[in-house]
């Protein structure tokens, strides 16, 4: 027997959904619930951590570093989620936050099994995407023992990375390998060692926060408006429109006006409206600004 894997909360057996099997399709789902119930709170015991680790992430990317997720199964695709949503909604370079998955985008769709066990695998993936001391690599792992993401860590951190590990155990393997550990215990699952069900819901929380507030340090929201998405279908053009109403006041036909000629720049339209400057002199604001719109606008206007 492994004894670090039976030691394990993520391994544990339920007593609460030990006779699931027996349940009517009702109290399976309240039993469910009832358990997904417990996840936030394992979260916020974690908001210390997750502070830390904002405050590095944040100081990485404002100097033109990087963020990557690396993990396996259900953490690593996790983490390509939370990376593949921040260019549509922070406007960011797809370059910038980054999510890999030990066995290469075939696992984000079939499982392929082995590589989270494959260390060498870790190493390379970390040299492959050009790690440096300017970068800083979470590390997803909801036992804390997946041998590709504890041994991407350690590379990351030899090139002088910052690493963070997200995992739903204490004392894990991967806590000793990193700067930061942030380790939301939910308790044994429902189904016992299905990792998708608690752990990946509350590493789904913990990466919402890790890029939201990263982003929200770096100027990518106005208020809590994301003005930096990109109007890239139907709906994220209606989207920025309503954005620009809510934030300025001007009617609808004015906002659509105002992004046609920012260049359907949501977060340059404000600048230009709240301003009165040109396109030219408001985009040239927002650079000295760093991007943050309200900075900007009181640097030329006083007020917001």
């Amino acid at each position: 027997m492994n004894e670090y894997l039976a030691g394990l909360t993520t391994e544990g057996i339920n007593h609460d959904t030990r006779m699931i099997d027996e349940c009517t399709t009702e109290e399976m789902l309240r039993l469910l619930n009832q358990e997904d119930a417990k996840v936030p709170a394992a979260v916020a015991a974690e908001i210390p951590q997750i502070m830390k680790a904002v405050d590095i992430l944040h100081l990485k990317l404002k100097n033109g570093g990087r963020m990557f997720y690396i993990g396996a199964g259900t953490s690593g695709r996790l983490g390509v989620l939370d990376a593949s949503e921040c260019p549509p909604t922070f406007g960011t370079d797809p370059a910038l936050v980054q999510g890999h998955i030990a066995g290469g985008d075939i696992a984000l769709r079939v499982a392929v099994e082995g590589y989270e066990d494959n260390a060498e695998e870790g190493i390379a993936l970390i040299n492959r995407i050009g790690v440096t001391e300017g970068d800083a690599v979470i590390g997803i792992s909801a036992s804390g023992s997946a041998s590709f993401v504890i041994a991407g860590l350690k590379r990351a951190a030899e090139l002088g990375a910052a690493t963070i590990g997200v995992v739903n155990n204490k004392q894990s393997k991967l806590a000793g390998v990193c700067d930061i550990c942030i380790s939301p215990v939910v308790g044994p699952e429902a189904i016992t060692g299905s990792t998708r069900l608690k752990a990946g819901t509350a590493q789904k929380l913990v990466l919402n926060m890790l890029t939201t507030c990263t982003m929200v340090k770096l100027g990518k929201t106005y208020n809590n408006l994301m003005v930096d998405l990109k109007a890239s279908n139907l709906k994220l053009n209606d989207r920025s429109i309503r954005i620009i109403q809510s934030a300025t006041g001007v009617d609808y036909d004015k906002a659509e006006a105002y992004l046609k000629q920012a260049s359907m720049s949501c977060k340059l339209a404000i600048m230009m409206i709240k301003s009165g400057l040109d396109a030219k002199a408001a985009e040239e604001a927002l650079v000295r600004s760093e991007g943050k719109l309200k900075d900007a606008i009181r640097s030329c206007t006083k007020a917001v």
